[in-house]
């Protein structure tokens, strides 16, 4: 069987998650941020699911995407109706899981050629 190294077509692949970090090609983040195939948008003001609030998913829903995928940490925990329909009502669908599942879910969509981004929430120590 030939293998073929396939090249995404995305400037930025999640390599790994762990308690307060995600691995964003060769960087470690420590602090909250939105990714999409070709946009690193650093420092994203919320560190958890309770302080999210819906102008907060601007800065993702202007990247001209067709799903979100919200990571919420080390653990699951899904935000106010208030911010799940600010991206319905602008016709975003929003996946929220834990960090390591968003990131796995992120680079399929990416690699899948969909239009997406992944919002990751990292608190504060």
């Amino acid at each position: 069987m030939q293998l073929t190294l396939e090249q995404p077509d995305s400037s930025f692949v999640l390599r790994g998650t762990g308690p307060g970090r995600v691995l964003v090609n060769q960087r470690t983040l420590t602090r909250s941020f939105i990714v999409s195939a070709d946009r690193l948008l650093e420092d994203w003001p919320p560190g958890a699911p309770a302080e999210l609030e819906p102008g907060h998913m601007d800065a993702a829903l202007d990247l001209g995407i067709e799903v979100l995928v919200l990571g919420t940490g080390d653990r699951l925990r899904f935000p106010s109706q208030a911010v799940m329909a600010a991206c319905l009502t602008r016709g975003v669908g929003i996946e929220v899981m834990d960090n390591a599942a968003a990131a796995r879910t992120f680079n399929v969509l990416v690699g899948e050629g969909r239009r997406a981004a992944a919002a990751f929430l990292i608190e504060r120590a």
